[in-house]
């Protein structure tokens, strides 16, 4: 059965996709058969392996409103042990579909759709990714409804922790009514630049709040990290020998071993 992991913050820009990309990407180069799975309308991620509007006929909007079977919609990439569930901008309008079917039937379960689809599917696969788009929007909740655990990105830099204890609080809310079993996997320090001293401030404050759910991977702010998607590469493939490349190797081996432990 698959472990399904959901990438969250709701606050941008703190290198959420880019990590599902190559967290995804890495476990699969470890031998572990991989879903990964684009739930933000601005599909990054589905971009950042390659995939056009032409690829592919079905999306994750299709799965979760019930239009279409899991199965159908999921795409194998060209890199090993990955497939993914692509999104298109259609998924914005999720929330205005979901209180339609909730008024014509009362046992619609808004928040357990992305759960139902994945019981189809989690024999398929070692991880389950989910990239989540940096809203605490229905979208997200039924990820965090489907997820048996979360990683919260978050970056070296300056209001690094703003609003993380909003995000606390939903997955608070989640595992008190909706998925007992729900935890944190673990809080991934990202864009690290080295040369500031805020960097590692930020390192020693993230470490005393969250304390040992802290990876000890750390990803650093890298110009060929960024350069990859626009290539429809993960960094293992854009360049294999980079210093992201590593670390998130590192993390892959990271999570497995939390699994194990």
């Amino acid at each position: 059965m698959a472990k399904i992991i959901s990438l969250v913050n709701q606050k941008g820009g703190v290198g959420k996709t880019t990590t599902s990309i190559n967290l995804a990407a890495a476990l699969g180069v470890l031998g572990k058969k991989t879903l990964l799975i684009d739930l933000d309308p601005q599909r990054n991620a589905t971009t950042g392996l390659g995939f056009s509007n032409r690829d592919y006929s079905h999306d994750i909007y299709e799965v979760m409103t019930g239009t279409c079977e899991i199965k159908k919609a999921i795409k194998k990439t060209k890199f090993k042990n990955l497939s993914i569930l692509p999104s298109t901008i259609n998924l914005a309008g999720v929330d205005v579909e979901f209180v339609k079917k909730m008024l014509e039937n009362q046992e619609f379960h808004q928040n357990e759709q992305l759960r139902l689809a994945l019981e189809q599917v989690k024999e398929d696969y070692d991880y389950v990714i989910i990239d989540c788009q940096p809203a605490l929007g229905l979208p997200t909740m039924n990820a965090l409804v489907a997820s048996d655990s979360v990683i919260i990105p978050v970056q070296c830099e300056f209001f690094a922790l703003e609003g993380i204890t909003q995000l606390l609080n939903s997955i608070i809310m989640v595992q008190s009514s909706m998925n007992p079993e729900l935890r944190i996997e673990g809080v991934l320090l990202t864009m690290l630049d080295g040369r500031t001293i805020i960097g590692l401030e930020v390192i020693e404050e993230v470490r005393k709040y969250f304390k040992d759910k802290v990876f000890n991977t750390i990803i650093p702010r890298l110009v060929r990290l960024v350069e990859a998607p626009s290539h429809g590469k993960p960094i293992n493939e854009y360049d294999p020998k980079s210093k992201a490349t590593i670390a998130y190797a590192n993390l892959a081996k990271e999570v497995i071993a939390r699994d194990r432990e």
